[in-house]
């Protein structure tokens, strides 16, 4: 009987062990995800791999993805002297296990963003592209300012149907912005996500200031640019006795590039927020962005799977490889 007991307790002792050590090896393995969404860093980044002793700047995004094709103005063919379109590809990857995140860059070879840039060019110093997908009328639009035959910017429009795919769609232009253009420098034109409203610089009052034009949304973008001059208001909220340029519009919040006394020297980086139909009083966005050397034409953006959004500037800062180079950054937007 106490042999039979034991054999028994024996038996339930194995059985719990094993019990145990499958419990073990069955639990669910951990998710090896601990970071659900990604994170663009705050510290400043060199796009090293495009960047070139002479002056890169002025980037424009062509399309949001996390790899995606970027156009800058740049004097480097000219070594210094004229300043032309080029294209560059930028690339990023968030790893989700570790939250490190890696950029990438190199300068391109889109065939139908070599097209389109040919085309752009002018005899003059081309500068501040901006792409936009029209809304309204369902064309892609490219619009830069220019240098014109009487030495003064100039804002341009070119535009073609979508590209889908490795298709090479017709481009129109480049197309003088009548609407906008002086016979002073305007330059570096945003429009607000209703795309009612364009916000550019001038410096038809003397130093450069910020403008705003209005357009009727029911009428096409080209038609809107054809129309004769004008006058365009200034956005007093913002804008300084110095120079106040380079506009974007992200959301509700504008960046832009001011000389004004208070910052950290030269042009800093500054951003206002429209409230209740008004820009707010501008705030310069700190030594995090700002150096005592040039920061300039901020350009924003984001990505859905990020939580925060991420911004691309011009500087010429030590550090660099020369003149003007690119630099991408992650902020938080403004509130």
């Amino acid at each position: 009987m106490k042999k039979s007991l034991f054999f028994n307790y024996i038996i339930l002792i194995f059985s719990i062990l094993i019990i145990s050590t499958c419990l073990s090896d069955c639990k669910k393995p951990e998710n090896p995800i601990k970071f659900p969404k990604g994170t663009f860093p705050d510290s400043v980044i060199n796009l090293t791999e495009i960047n070139s002793t002479f002056d890169d700047y002025n980037i424009s995004l062509y399309q949001i993805t996390a790899n995606y094709p970027i156009i800058f103005s740049s004097n480097r063919k000219s070594s210094g002297g004229q300043f032309d379109l080029e294209q560059a590809n930028i690339s990023f990857v968030f790893d989700q296990t570790n939250g490190i995140f890696t950029l990438s860059a190199k300068m391109g070879n889109d065939l139908f963003l070599d097209k389109l840039i040919n085309q752009a060019k002018t005899p003059g110093n081309d500068f501040g592209p901006y792409r936009l997908f029209s809304t309204t009328d369902g064309f892609e639009y490219l619009l830069l300012s220019s240098v014109n035959a009487e030495g003064n910017l100039d804002l341009y429009y070119l535009k073609n149907t979508p590209v889908y795919n490795s298709s090479q769609p017709a481009i129109a232009g480049p197309y003088p912005v009548k609407i906008l253009n002086t016979g002073f420098d305007d330059a570096y034109i945003s429009f607000n996500a209703m795309q009612d409203t364009a916000y550019f610089t001038s410096n038809r009052d003397g130093n450069f200031d910020i403008f705003l034009q209005k357009r009727p949304l029911e009428k096409d973008l080209a038609s809107w640019f054809n129309l004769e001059y004008t006058a365009s208001t200034k956005v007093d909220s913002i804008n300084s006795t110095s120079n106040d340029k380079c506009p974007f519009i992200f959301r509700n919040v504008m960046f832009f590039a001011s000389d004004r006394p208070g910052g950290l020297g030269g042009f800093d980086l500054y951003y206002s927020i429209l409230k209740n139909g008004k820009w707010s009083s501008p705030v310069n966005m700190g030594p995090d962005v700002n150096t005592s050397s040039d920061e300039y034409r901020p350009v924003i953006d984001f990505n859905p799977d990020f939580t925060n959004i991420y911004m691309m500037f011009s500087s010429n800062r030590p550090g660099g490889k020369g003149g003007f180079d690119l630099y991408f950054k992650g902020i938080e937007l403004p509130k």
